[in-house]
């Protein structure tokens, strides 16, 4: 009797402290309400709606639209454009941002400024910087073509963004571009958090400054990894800015990821009802994937050094 009664105490217990903390989390409730769980339940409604060109519901389809979206001729290749471009420029993101952040973790003159300097093109507009990117690699006046002119690097302007496989390439050099300050940062933050007595340790104990970072230094960063791995992971899947500003001239959908190819299917086709369900698609591959990341990686496994 009174371990029930003490069960049932802790659960008004637990009750009461959740009453206490609604007012507090009611503003935060509200805005993931509205933000995320309203949008995303009504992108799933209309998916299973018929909808006319011009955005009239014509009644229940049931799964017609999703036998639509596997039934397009450029899924193939979408897909395909999809996996390459989120698994290429999350690994070269991380690769390139633990060598810069180890170089940040280092004192030197100039440091302070050096961070201020890597972290522009993260807080600056995609957009603007695509933008950038897109004048600088024009054949006829772009200096970055000009740039790989005078060092030999190709023998005369090259129009970059004029095919897919350059176009597309060329965008994900951008999306590294601006991805890498915010990881290199995140990585940052986790170097400075390795106690300098285990690193000490590991001299002492003989190991050399490779051996300390693969086996000690590297597996205490999996927690940063596994955030900057995952925001990547989201954010580069579901990119639509920099490959709309550098691809979105070429023809065709041979320089399409998913979430573009959604974007002209609404745009171009005005095809809504077959967008929704591609995105509906789109939200379950990304928990797919993440799900997996985290089950293999266990970045929160504890570390034993």
């Amino acid at each position: 009797m009174a371990t029930a009664r003490n069960k049932a105490l802790r659960r008004q217990a637990r009750r009461q402290s959740t009453l206490q903390a609604l007012p507090w989390l009611a503003p935060a409730l509200v805005l993931i309400v509205g933000v995320v769980i309203f949008p995303a339940g009504y992108m799933v409604y209309t998916s299973f709606r018929d909808l006319s060109r011009f955005g009239k519901d014509r009644g229940w389809a049931g799964f017609e639209n999703y036998v639509r979206v596997f039934g397009l001729d450029p899924l193939p290749t979408v897909l395909t454009n999809t996996v390459v471009w989120t698994i290429g420029t999350v690994v070269v993101t991380v690769v390139v941002s633990l060598v810069l952040a180890q170089f940040l973790n280092k004192r030197f003159p100039g440091r302070k400024v050096l961070r201020m300097v890597i972290i522009v093109p993260w807080a600056a507009s995609v957009v603007m910087t695509s933008t950038v990117f897109v004048y600088g690699l024009d054949p006829f006046y772009g200096i970055i073509n000009k740039f790989l002119v005078d060092v030999g690097f190709i023998d005369e302007p090259y129009g970059f963004l004029k095919n897919a496989t350059s176009g597309f390439l060329s965008a994900m050099a951008v999306a590294v571009f601006v991805s890498v300050p915010f990881t290199t940062f995140v990585v940052l933050s986790g170097l400075q958090t390795i106690p300098h007595d285990v690193l000490e340790a590991a001299s002492i104990d003989g190991a050399g400054k490779v051996a300390t970072y693969w086996q000690v230094v590297l597996p205490m960063l999996r927690p940063a990894l596994a955030v900057a791995a995952i925001i990547n992971i989201i954010n580069v899947f579901n990119s639509l800015p920099i490959l709309k500003t550098m691809t979105g001239a070429i023809p065709g959908n041979d320089a399409d990821t998913t979430t573009t190819f959604m974007f002209k299917l609404i745009q171009n086709d005005r095809q809504i009802d077959t967008a929704s369900a591609l995105s509906v698609v789109n939200f379950l591959v990304i928990i797919v994937v993440i799900g997996v990341y985290l089950k293999v990686v266990k970045p929160m496994r504890e570390v034993h050094s």
